[in-house]
């Protein structure tokens, strides 16, 4: 398999991995977009919400959970934003499915109406 994250998940290719449980994993992003920029990556390997089995939803919502438990750790005590990008549209570039968590600033939200 060509993907980064499950090479990342395996030792394939090296990351500092922040935090890591039997559901997931958080790395930090390489190209950041907030001064705090961080994926976390479930372990099971699906490139869309849509494709989850009903035990990936699961995990997936275990993850999601853990997240607030982690913002003395990662630096999230003024707030953060979850961000998943689903396509090609959408922005998505691994198809892993993943969850930007951004913070350490204040965040704009962009205005996405055509022009």
């Amino acid at each position: 398999m060509s993907c980064v994250f499950c090479k990342i998940l395996k030792g394939e290719i090296p990351s500092e991995k922040l935090y890591e449980d039997e559901d997931m994993f958080i790395i930090r992003d390489i190209d950041p977009k907030a001064e705090k920029h961080y994926l976390m990556i479930p372990k099971r390997h699906y490139k869309l919400i849509a494709d989850m089995t009903k035990e990936d939803g699961l995990a997936f919502q275990r993850a999601i959970r853990k997240i607030p438990t982690l913002t003395e750790n990662l630096g999230l005590q003024s707030g953060y934003r979850l961000v998943i990008n689903q396509g090609d549209d959408a922005g998505q570039t691994v198809f892993h499915l993943h969850v930007h968590i951004l913070a350490g600033q204040p965040l704009d939200f962009p205005d996405l109406r055509k022009k």
